[in-house]
């Protein structure tokens, strides 16, 4: 299998070579559709090399995500500002003038958005009820029934995506146990995805993806194997192509280690709980957010 930069850095050549493509942003985009990145997690830990990905940031992402919290203020007490532009657009409606952009900005409230959705699915929030913990019975099922093909968790929400900060770009995943050559169960993650930004988001979701992959893998007592992710409309934002083409000059390194440690449970695990090691990537490129 190829390694992990040498795919990605084939996406984005051949994004580069694609017409411009409007979007919701004001900014344009050259655009792509329907494409996969694979990876066998015995090669390694699929963060990229080809430019530094800050592991702390994602993986506090999915701590938050797996604890469905929707406060941005849990993010910065962590020194992670990912989402610092978003808000619950009930509260402040989204639109690109300067004053809506600062309102956004200091609200708090994410409201029903990716780890709320996995972990308490409900139709409709006004209704009275607990909703569905989907994460908690994905766990359930991988140590009861592992060979059921019905694992999946899904953050697309229809009824309540006017009540998201954003709706999810990777909205569904699914896990597959199958045997290896020494008849060992092996757990395998895929992911689909709507929208893609390339430079910025893409690097962030595969290791996030991966790292979950492990979690899980490690809640299950079985190893991590196959990572796929099915892309939709993968995009790079005309402010990025400059640092693109600098990425694409840069060659390849083996790829990191990742050690979980203290391990008790996938609910449980807190984001300093991971160690990387072998990780010598190329310097960090900075690409501007599009809001």
């Amino acid at each position: 299998m190829k390694h992990i930069d040498t795919q990605y850095l084939e996406l984005v050549e051949e994004i580069l070579k694609a017409p411009k493509k409007d979007n919701r942003t004001w900014i344009g985009t050259h655009a792509i559709a329907c494409r996969s990145i694979r990876h066998d997690m015995s090669d390694g830990f699929p963060l990229l090399t080809t430019k530094k990905v800050p592991m702390r940031v994602l993986a506090v992402e999915l701590e938050w995500f797996i604890k469905w919290i929707n406060s941005k203020k849990w993010f910065q007490e962590r020194n992670c500002h990912i989402w610092d532009e978003w808000c619950n657009p009930q509260k402040v409606a989204y639109a690109h003038d300067e004053e809506t952009k600062k309102k956004m900005m200091e609200e708090d409230d994410l409201w029903r958005i990716y780890g709320v959705q996995r972990r308490d699915w409900m139709w409709n929030s006004a209704k009275d009820g607990a909703g569905v913990d989907q994460l908690k019975e994905l766990v359930e099922k991988l140590k009861t029934n592992p060979f059921d093909r019905r694992m999946l968790v899904s953050a697309w929400n229809p009824s309540e995506i006017d009540q998201m900060a954003l709706p999810p770009c990777h909205y569904s995943r699914q896990v597959i146990v199958t045997m290896n050559d020494q008849w060992e169960k092996v757990l395998n993650l895929t992911w689909n995805q709507r929208s893609v930004d390339t430079m910025l988001g893409l690097p962030f979701n595969i290791a996030s993806y991966a790292l979950l992959l492990m979690l899980l893998a490690k809640e299950a007592n079985m190893k991590p194997w196959i990572l796929m992710g099915s892309l939709g409309d993968v995009h790079i934002y005309e402010n990025h192509i400059e640092w693109a083409k600098e990425q694409l000059s840069r060659e390849p390194k083996p790829l990191p280690k990742l050690e979980i440690k203290n391990f008790t449970s996938i609910f449980d695990r807190q984001y300093t709980d991971i160690e990387v090691t072998g990780y010598d990537p190329h310097p960090t490129i900075k690409f501007d957010i599009a809001v």
